[in-house]
């Protein structure tokens, strides 16, 4: 059956070309968009998930981790008197301006982390190291970033919020969803270019001790410290990732593309097999005259469909990989883990079997005797 279903396809090149034509674009769309849709995920709150820390105390009523305000860092003292608790550091995340050697400014962020605690801190350097921050007026950025924010090498000097500062490292794939690049700094630096009092923090990023329950640090850290939020660092993740990806409309836009080339996809797939049914209907009625049982049927036309999804499948995911390796050095990436593929390769399938449905009724309904009309 696998013979015939293969000579039915290659018979009409032309049609089997459209065929796949339609399994490609549709597949396509769908690794990009749901690429994309990862993308946005990793982006929108890689910061907390790579901070780090166990627990975020903040400000009551922040919407997510680039909407903090600041409190007194007093409370960081009261936390590790706290059971439990074996760091809280004081962090600074705040949007500032950087200015351009053209003159015009760029917003960017300022993540102020404490150097001995780290965390918070960059990952990935490529260039410089964390220690480098020690010395006044240091900043680490992005290379990605570099030419957008007019930086040529290390060293050179800038100007943030009408402050000097100075590059010392690069990091490499920290991007930023809101486009406004992070600049990494100590939290003493950090506060000569936000607007923080000297005794002033954003946020506090506690480090549980080991053998400890964070559930349970967090629950006395809250009847310590008083009118504060306390988040794991999981809850913190999750809260400014889906105020970036959904409120904002980016997350659900990418997911009707997605949804989108899928109703393409059966729609085009569905059309051709079915036409490449009615085509070859003549052979089906043979099939039925010499005592061909329906399943047998189903078999030829299921396989056609597997083979076309298989066939479009293999053209897909090398598109989609070269698409996703160009979008490597922009502001959107595109991810296409294994489970992605592997994924998209069942949801092909199961697409072309979904079409090919159609023409299985109208195989199946043959009556044997039109074979032996004129």
């Amino acid at each position: 059956m696998f013979k015939l279903a293969w000579k039915n396809l290659i018979h009409d090149r032309t049609r089997l070309l459209v065929t796949l034509v339609g399994i490609v674009f549709a597949l396509v769309l769908i690794l990009i968009q749901f690429g994309l849709f990862l993308g946005f995920l990793d982006t929108s709150a890689n910061v907390v998930q790579k901070s780090g820390a166990d627990l975020w105390v903040s400000a009551p009523g922040i919407p997510h981790v680039n909407g903090g305000s600041s409190f007194k860092e007093t409370k960081r003292f009261q936390a590790l008197s706290v059971p439990g608790v074996e760091r809280a550091d004081p962090y600074a995340l705040f949007f500032v301006n950087w200015k351009l050697p053209s003159g015009a400014t760029e917003a960017v962020q300022i993540a102020g982390f404490d150097l001995d605690g780290r965390m918070g801190g960059p990952w990935d350097l490529v260039a410089g190291s964390i220690e480098d921050l020690r010395g006044e007026d240091t900043v680490i950025i992005d290379q990605l970033y570099a030419a957008k924010l007019g930086v040529s090498s290390l060293g050179e000097s800038v100007e943030i919020n009408g402050r000097r500062a100075r590059i010392a490292g690069y990091t490499r794939g920290i991007r930023s969803f809101t486009t406004s690049p992070y600049v990494f700094t100590s939290f003493k630096n950090a506060q000569n270019y936000v607007p923080l009092q000297e005794d002033e923090t954003i946020f506090l990023l506690v480090k549980v001790a080991q053998g400890w329950e964070v559930e349970k640090v967090r629950r006395a850290l809250e009847a310590r410290l008083g009118r504060v939020e306390i988040f794991t660092n999981h809850e913190m993740w999750r809260k400014t990732q889906h105020y970036w990806v959904f409120s904002t409309g980016a997350g659900v836009t990418t997911l009707m593309g997605a949804v989108l080339g899928l109703i393409v996809g059966i729609v085009v797939v569905a059309q051709t097999i079915y036409a490449a049914t009615v085509d070859h209907i003549r052979e089906f009625g043979t099939l039925k005259a010499m005592g061909a049982a329906n399943s047998r049927i189903y078999e030829v036309i299921l396989a056609q469909a597997g083979m076309s999804a298989v066939m479009g499948y293999s053209m897909a995911i090398v598109i989609g990989w070269f698409v996703a390796r160009g979008s490597e050095s922009g502001n959107a990436p595109i991810l296409l883990p294994p489970e992605v593929a592997a994924g998209v390769l069942a949801l092909a399938l199961a697409m072309c079997a979904g079409a090919s449905l159609i023409s299985i009724r109208k195989a199946t309904s043959i009556d044997p005797a039109m074979v032996f009309r004129g």
